[in-house]
């Protein structure tokens, strides 16, 4: 009998063992959790379009490649349809469904208050947008996957500088969270370097017809125009430009150097020149690999906002596997002066390093729109703070 009821007991403790193994299993088979809320219609499609098929590019090959740690990643969408108050409500359904990170939005405005929820929940954000008060409110759980304003202006007004010394600038702006934040990044800048603001002009988000402000930039008397608009904006401007006979240097960061611009504005945009953090034209064989893929894969070429997409997600990968478990506390807390290389990490493209407040530092370009492309003519250092 004793016998019979030893047998027993080790049979229910291997039954037991069985299923907390069995159990460990499940968990550990669970998919990673890591929403993509982002622009997919609205004023901010142009965007967020390419932003979450840099996203889906990544997840693909990650998944294919084992996961992370394992894990395969379960990568849901959500649109903000460009409107604030919508990303916000993704958020909270993100956090709602326990996700471990959220990449996007991209809009500013959007970011300001959506990565408060993700604050809360101390969730780990990627987001794209460049407004210098994203990662100026001590926010430990907000990334970005493009340079801040506050660290992109002073490259823009250095070259500004440089290639008219001492002349006047007139800025164009579109007048919400990302226009504002970009002219009081670049308009001290100019003025440390001798230049002089001969205007500053806004525009609104979405606007159609930029007769009046091209006639104001043009009373002005300005040797130069700094555009800093969003995408259609942008190309609207710059068939105006053109259409009123204007004929002095065209800058502008980013945004304005968007293939979906070049495109929009037709050969209006030859000539207009524009520093970017990210450019599928890079002399960089990893980024030019990039491109043939994303276009074979979506029919399209992608912007920096593939790239910003498909870099943020590999970043992510990276940082999961130094921390060596999918914590969002752990993912945060490795963040935080993070540097990786692309030869260690290819997925990452160029070799990047994150501060203690979530803004990037890596290498970047000048670039000039010949024959409706764009060509790099400068490379400028990573500014490391």
């Amino acid at each position: 009998m004793k016998v019979i009821k030893h047998a027993g007991r080790g049979l229910a403790g291997m039954i037991a063992a069985a299923a907390i193994l069995a159990g460990t299993a499940a968990h550990a088979a669970e998919p990673i959790k890591i929403y993509t809320i982002v622009e997919l219609t609205g004023p901010g499609a142009a965007s967020g379009e390419p932003f979450r098929d840099g996203i889906k590019m990544a997840v693909d090959e990650i998944n294919a490649d084992g996961g992370i740690l394992g894990r395969r990643i379960e990568a849901p969408v959500l649109d903000t349809q460009s409107n604030p108050g919508i990303a916000k409500a993704m958020a909270t359904k993100a956090v709602g469904d326990q996700a471990y990170a959220i990449m996007g939005p991209i809009f500013s405005g959007s970011v300001l208050v959506s990565m408060e929820v993700a604050r809360e929940a101390h969730i780990p954000n990627f987001v794209g947008g460049e407004a210098s008060n994203i990662t100026e409110r001590g926010n430990p759980y907000v990334f970005r996957t493009s340079f801040s304003q506050a660290k992109a202006m002073p490259k823009v007004a250095h070259y500004i500088a440089g290639m008219a010394p001492g002349k006047s600038v007139g800025i164009v702006y579109v007048n919400n969270d990302f226009g504002k934040g970009g002219l009081d990044a670049i308009a001290p800048e100019l003025k440390k370097l001798g230049m002089t603001i001969a205007a500053e002009i806004p525009s609104s988000q979405g606007q159609v017809d930029f007769s009046s402000p091209v006639r104001q930039l043009k009373n002005s008397k300005a040797d130069l125009v700094f555009a800093y608009l969003t995408v259609e904006e942008s190309a609207r401007l710059l068939r105006e430009l053109k259409k009123q006979g204007w004929d002095k240097p065209i800058v502008g960061e980013t945004t304005i150097m968007q293939q979906s611009v070049i495109a929009l504005a037709g050969d209006a945009a030859n000539g207009a020149r524009g520093h970017v953090g990210l450019t599928i034209d890079a002399p960089n064989p990893l980024v030019r690999d990039f491109a043939q893929r994303f276009e074979k894969n979506f029919g399209y070429k992608s912007s920096h906002e593939g790239l910003k997409g498909y870099i943020g997600m590999y970043t992510l990968k990276a940082a999961t596997e130094r921390a060596g478990k999918v914590d969002p506390e752990a993912l945060a807390a490795t963040m935080k002066g993070l540097s990786l290389s692309a030869k260690d990490h290819p997925g990452i493209l160029m070799d990047l390093r994150y501060d203690d407040k979530g803004d990037l530092a890596r290498e970047s370009y000048v670039v000039e729109v010949q024959d409706g492309k764009q060509a790099v003519i400068e490379t400028l250092p990573a500014v490391l703070q």
